[in-house]
């Protein structure tokens, strides 16, 4: 298609949303807001950059933060391992590349979490190398706009399109360009109901007018959703105290903290509770403590129905119980009123916001 470059960008500059790292080209607040907005819409990811780049105005304040520090702040946004990644790339930039940030497409796709299309855009908004971007926005705009039906979870489909990007884009006014596909994804060419009457391309477009426009992109399947049923004991003492644990294992959530948790194959019914939990160790001052040994006061499930909790491939149906304790019985535990200082998952995060624990505590 001619002139598809100069006619996009035309629409962008005509457009365009006026985004915070728009207004600048810095390689630092530029990689932030990509790796916050990767799996996150702009709506929610735009306060998390505002509150990253006031903790952190430069790459080495947040280096130099603890890495429990980067994940409260990023509580809520999801996928952590995107934390985790932002701030070893941070210790390594700040501490081996002597605090420069790497200024070419190569050598930025070698940073722990940046893939082919952070760099890409990191690449050409600031250092102005024709790298074309390609997500999900783009793998729509260009599959419908020129009828391209390659799976684009398949190996022959990511190379087709990221070629067919990297020859449309224009070299001589490449972050403009990437930014415009970005832009045209997210805010024309959308995945349902798409402003097709209102688009410039709507006379070339393939889909538009072969009516294929709900059929592309293709995709060849979607992998299996696994459910998981979570069952979190809150614990709460006398002292206004509960028991929270920090998540080493490699899955989900890994770093964070959370209740102690049973984690059982079905939904576990109240009546099943005492006999499923009662060999479950919970931590301790010293060794762990069986929860069998614990003096209880009393049990109480939250909720009949389960939380339903919706991860990228994994459905966690979850339930908190909450355990009122006559004394601590040897366990380690921490003050309600710190609790804010932890980084939790959001479906705990969510639950304490109307949880009060005074109401639970033993007289």
């Amino acid at each position: 298609m001619l002139n598809f470059s100069k006619k996009l960008i035309h629409w962008y500059l005509q457009n365009k949303r006026e985004l915070p790292w728009r207004q600048i080209n810095d390689p630092y607040r530029i990689w932030l807001s990509e790796i916050i907005l990767q799996q996150t819409r702009v709506e929610q990811g735009t306060p998390y950059y505002f509150k990253f780049t006031e903790a952190f105005p430069d790459i080495k304040s947040l280096a130099d933060a603890h890495e429990d520090e980067v994940l409260k702040l990023w509580q809520g946004l999801g996928y952590y391992s995107r934390a985790r990644n932002l701030h070893a790339t941070a210790k390594k930039v700040a501490y081996e590349l002597d605090g420069i940030f790497p200024d070419t497409y190569s050598e930025i796709k070698k940073l722990k979490g940046v893939g082919d299309y952070t760099a890409s855009a990191i690449a050409s908004i600031c250092f102005d190398e024709a790298a074309a971007v390609v997500d999900g926005n783009v793998y729509r705009v260009l599959s419908r706009i020129f009828g391209v039906d390659t799976p684009i979870d398949s190996t022959p489909g990511k190379k087709e399109f990221k070629e067919l990007a990297q020859h449309l884009i224009d070299p001589d006014d490449a972050a403009n360009f990437n930014q415009a596909i970005m832009e045209f994804g997210a805010t024309q060419c959308k995945p349902k109901n798409p402003y097709c009457l209102h688009c410039p391309f709507s006379e070339d477009c393939v889909a538009f007018q072969q009516g294929k426009i709900d059929k592309l992109p293709v995709k060849k399947g979607k992998i299996k959703v696994k459910n998981r049923f979570f069952n979190y004991l809150l614990f709460v003492t006398q002292e206004g105290e509960t028991v929270l644990k920090q998540r080493e294992d490699k899955g989900i959530w890994r770093r964070l903290f959370d209740f102690p948790l049973l984690e059982t194959e079905t939904d576990l019914l109240e009546e099943d509770f005492r006999e499923s939990v009662k060999d479950l160790k919970i931590i301790g001052d010293a060794d762990p403590v069986v929860f069998k040994e614990l003096l209880l006061t009393e049990i109480i499930l939250q909720q009949q129905n389960p939380i339903i909790h919706k991860l990228s491939h994994q459905k966690l149906h979850v339930k908190f119980w909450v355990i009122k304790l006559k004394n601590k019985s040897g366990l380690k535990t921490v003050s309600f009123e710190d609790f804010e200082n932890f980084a939790v998952p959001r479906v705990i995060d969510r639950f304490m916001e109307s949880f009060d624990y005074k109401d639970y505590m033993s007289n």
